[in-house]
């Protein structure tokens, strides 16, 4: 169903610089042993193969290459040091460059763009691999981004983008896709170079706790894995769900705690209706188990006691802090489980990311933590509304859908965007087996009904 046109090498255009070194961050440091993070965002374009090959790929190629220019770091590699008393870092030189799929589809361009239930193996296709890493004296080499385009003849396109999470969190990575589109639709970057380019500079990220080398001690035993386990075949089915505007109303009204925002009924009731599905096919869960939420939040641009001044909202790389909700399965799982779910994610939100002396306190105790909470039912939530790939616009208009299959990897995980159709409604993607992709569907609309 997939045919490789074309592999092919992107380096930044020849009067780029010659050389960059970056040190990792506390921040970069503690993703670098995590899955990659797979994206996939889909055009609307109906063109021939022949036009494809010989009018859209030469541009995008171009556009991608001058994108690089501005965005270094991502044709550069992170060099994981053989001697544990070294430090890792990023290393772009003359010659390095982002690896580019090209390939065309025989599948159905509705059915994979779809929101209903589909096999979530068919997705994998349009998403690349990140290259092996190479030995280089003292280090490992790790590749940071591989990109493919994928062609389906006659109805459109899809970008796919896998990155090694530590090259930079979802701010960061959908930036760069953002920028690549706006240079590809114009067809240089003048326009571009004349707005606020990224940051790169990590002497803005300070840490006078000196949690960088506890992040590193944590991280440096553990080997480099040269080949990830595939996540296919997953024996899942993807969903998307929308929450409209209405929807969102509908929810907030019911919670008596105080206002809440989109993000935390959104989340909330995901959460809740998860809990629900997996009670619904009769798994065995202990109603006194815990099950916990864990929240991220951009430290970029907000005050907090580590970080002063604060991480500027231009900066590239990666800039999480976080939180943890949590509540006994039985709760969760409740009629009022939404509601518990909301009270806790909201209380979590003003009592630590809003908190400018809570805000990453305790950052240090992370590998901890880790520890203590392995095997317990967690969620995660990839992906944020206020970083819209839907406006990712390369000439072919609003994204048709996007996706994101790290998903396809976490027990308990979900996306979320805003809505492509609803201004103010919210997207939220799902990976999950037939069986309990059937139940939660059931739950989540039952809950909806206005």
């Amino acid at each position: 169903m997939l045919t490789i046109r074309e592999t092919v090498r992107i380096p930044p255009p020849p009067d780029a610089p010659v050389e960059l070194k970056l040190p990792l961050t506390l921040f970069d440091i503690w993703w670098i042993h995590t899955p990659p993070t797979l994206r996939l965002v889909f055009y609307d374009h109906p063109c021939s193969s022949a036009d494809f090959l010989d009018t859209v790929i030469p541009r995008l190629k171009q556009s991608l290459s001058l994108t690089l220019k501005h965005y270094l770091i991502a044709s550069a590699n992170l060099l994981f040091p053989s001697d544990p008393d070294q430090k890792p870092l990023f290393r772009y030189v003359t010659g390095d460059s982002v690896p580019l799929m090209i390939a065309e589809s025989g599948r159905d361009f509705g059915e994979v763009t779809g929101d209903h239930p589909r096999d979530a193996d068919q997705l994998h296709d349009f998403i690349p691999t990140l290259p092996k890493p190479a030995d280089e004296a003292r280090y490992k080499k790790i590749p940071l981004l591989a990109l493919q385009v994928t062609h389906f003849p006659g109805r459109g396109f899809c970008i796919g983008a896998t990155n090694h999470h530590s090259l930079g969190d979802a701010r960061s990575i959908v930036g760069f896709i953002s920028a690549w589109a706006e240079i590809n639709k114009s067809g240089g970057d003048g326009e571009f170079s004349t707005k606020t380019p990224p940051i790169f500079d990590r002497s803005v990220v300070k840490d006078p706790a000196g949690v960088h080398s506890i992040f590193w001690n944590a991280v440096k035993q553990i080997p480099v894995n040269p080949s990830p386990a595939p996540l296919v075949p997953t024996q899942r089915v993807r969903s998307t769900f929308i929450l409209s505007p209405q929807h969102l109303q509908h929810l907030k009204k019911q919670i008596s705690v105080g206002p809440g925002s989109s993000f935390v009924v959104a989340v909330a009731y995901a959460w809740s209706c998860l809990a629900k599905s997996a009670d619904a096919i009769g798994e065995k869960i202990d109603g006194k188990e815990t099950e916990v939420y864990f929240l991220s939040a951009d430290a970029r641009g907000r005050p907090n006691a580590m970080i002063d001044p604060p991480v500027p909202v231009n900066y590239f790389g990666n800039c999480l802090g976080g939180g943890m909700a949590s509540l006994e399965h039985g709760r969760l799982a409740s009629e009022e489980g939404f509601l518990a779910a909301a009270e806790a994610i909201g209380g979590e939100i003003k009592g630590r990311v809003y908190d400018k002396c809570e805000f990453l306190k305790g950052v240090e105790n992370w590998p901890a933590g880790v520890v203590k909470y392995m095997g317990i039912r967690s969620l995660c939530v990839t992906d944020s509304p206020k970083f819209d790939l839907y406006a990712a616009d390369f000439g072919w208009g609003k994204a048709r859908k996007v996706e994101v299959l790290s998903i396809d990897g976490e027990t308990y995980g979900m996306s979320l965007c805003n809505s492509r159709d609803s201004d103010g409604g919210l997207e939220i993607g799902v990976s999950l087996p037939l069986e309990r992709m059937k139940a939660f569907a059931a739950i989540f609309a039952r809950g909806l009904k206005l």
